[in-house]
């Protein structure tokens, strides 16, 4: 190269010096970062809206205490190359009181799962245990992130496994918001609680396309795992909702009606104003005749404060009503039989509903309240085969293992084996109470007259007459509402009037209640 080449050559010019660094610059830098990952990608969250589904920070928004939201790892990246990975964590308040949450934000790879996602939610729900509060999950997500292959895998089972132990430690509320498929599935059925939308939330292990892969049946996301399949056949879904508002502020309604742990008790307030404990309607709202429905849900609306109750599983099971109230400003748990669906009959179920609803409540100490009138179990084949025995046994389990404060109140009919397994006094209930409706017994008396006295009808010129004569003195010697009370097994026969005054009594006598259990690893449920 010549010196005249070399000469015309453009003269390289020093890079100027970066400047220098300064507190200001650096906050503002952080605060640019932290603005841009708080409003999302502009096109996925109109994306979201137009869905009809609100982003995972508006939920929280509308979820916890306004300005209460502390998170946590906000700029944690994985495979997604976004911020968050896709799931937004930490904790806030609902009402005053701490809880831990977690959102997944589907307009980050639709919310999939991977190894640094599932991190995150390990991590809020470790705080959770150990400050003993309670978790609720938002979930909104396409599933595992296919990419990240077995280690999305590993996420979703160390999700499993915390929930797992923390049952019965700390309530855990799952909400369905979006798609929930595959194993994801599995986290709102492990829940103590599971809330769904209507239309946009889906719920199932293998999809439409599988379905109609393996036995050519094709079905619609909301017709294979859609909130009302959950709420009313399934049974998975806890309570259902048409739109997110009302679905999030029922969430913070059941928030405080219950503890934020095992070691507390349920969160108390004052008994309303001027509450009057005599409650007349009482005695017209159920009728004396056996075989006449009522609506079990205006009995318990006069025993409760304000007529105020949180039904759970409303829509599945309805021949149970399960629900949580106050009464005299103190969360109970109530369970009634109800004679609008199948006479009020128990099934499989009813059996299962009423059981896990049973066993919430001993886990953290809320009280339990029984409204009896039962005919029986449900007969047939269908019922047989479904395991009706293995599923009573469930309730009947849940009882006798129950130590909180029990409270029986017998309405009507107390038929068989429905009257031990509903919190009947031989199976540990601790105040039983009984209106002069209530008829305990084997059976009904026409019924029983019918097996003990079938030779003598036989044989009987007027069979009919004979009958009537019978049953009148079968109800008379066995089924009358003194005949328990006579024996211990009834505490006292009340006027249907004074309910609510004798289980708020009742529930204030009980409330020191202590028993001490023998030691073992666990009992073996009949699952």
């Amino acid at each position: 190269m010549s010196i005249s080449e070399m000469d015309v050559r453009p003269a390289v010019r020093p890079t100027s010096p970066p400047p220098p660094r300064t507190m200001r610059a650096l906050r503002d830098r952080r605060d640019e970062l932290a603005g841009r990952i708080g409003l999302g990608d502009r096109v996925a969250v109109e994306r979201q809206h137009r869905l009809g589904k609100r982003t995972a920070r508006e939920r929280l928004e509308l979820l916890l205490d306004q300005g209460s939201f502390v998170e946590v790892d906000m700029y944690r990246r994985g495979t997604t190359g976004a911020h968050t990975d896709g799931v937004v964590a930490g904790s806030g308040t609902v009402d005053g009181r701490r809880v831990f949450v977690y959102a997944q934000d589907f307009t980050i790879s639709g919310g999939s799962l991977g190894a640094g996602h599932a991190e995150k939610i390990h991590k809020v729900m470790d705080m959770a245990v150990a400050t003993g509060s309670p978790i609720v999950a938002l979930n909104d997500s396409g599933g595992a992130r296919i990419q990240e292959g077995v280690m999305a895998l590993n996420g979703y089972g160390g999700i499993f496994r915390r929930q797992v132990e923390a049952s019965g430690i700390v309530p855990q509320i799952s909400v369905v918001l979006g798609p929930c498929a595959g194993g994801a599935a599995y986290s709102p059925a492990l829940a103590d609680f599971t809330f769904m939308v209507r239309e946009t939330a889906q719920m199932y292990l293998t999809g439409p396309d599988v379905v109609r892969a393996v036995s050519g049946e094709r079905v619609t996301h909301n017709q294979l795992g859609g909130a009302d399949v959950h709420g009313s056949l399934s049974g998975v879904a806890s309570f259902v909702h048409d739109d997110e508002e009302s679905c999030l502020a029922d969430v913070r309604y059941l928030l405080s009606l219950l503890p934020s742990n095992n070691l507390e008790p349920p969160p108390s307030c004052e008994p309303p104003d001027g509450d009057d404990d005599v409650r007349p309607e009482l005695a017209s709202l159920v009728p004396v005749s056996p075989n006449q429905p009522y609506d079990i849900r205006a009995v318990i609306g006069e025993v409760v404060d304000d007529g105020d109750l949180l039904e759970v599983h409303e829509g599945w099971a309805a021949n149970v009503v399960c629900a949580f109230a106050r009464v005299g400003g103190e969360v109970v748990g109530v369970v009634g039989n109800q004679p609008l669906v199948l006479a009020g009959v128990l099934d499989t179920a009813a059996s299962q509903k009423a059981a896990r609803f049973v066993r919430f409540c001993d886990a953290f100490n809320i009280p339990l309240v029984t409204l009896v009138d039962v005919p029986g179990f449900l007969p047939g084949t269908d019922q047989e085969y479904g395991g009706a025995i293995r599923h009573g046994a469930k309730l009947l389990y849940a009882y006798c293992e129950a130590s909180v404060p029990r409270v029986q109140v017998i309405l009507r009919k107390a038929y068989g084996g429905a009257y031990i397994v509903m919190d009947s006094r031989s199976i540990g209930c601790d105040l039983s109470l009984a209106w002069p409706t209530n008829e305990i017994a084997v059976m009904g008396a026409e019924a029983a007259v019918n097996v003990i006295h079938r030779k003598e009808l036989a044989a009987a010129a007027d069979p009919d007459e004979l009958r009537q004569v019978l049953v009148a003195r079968y109800a008379d010697e066995l089924a009358h509402p003194y005949y328990a009370a006579e024996r211990g097994l009834v505490d006292d026969v009340i006027d249907p009037a004074q309910t609510r005054a004798a289980v708020r009594r009742g529930l204030e006598m009980l409330r020191d209640k202590r028993r001490r259990s023998p030691a073992r690893k666990h009992g073996n449920v009949p699952l």
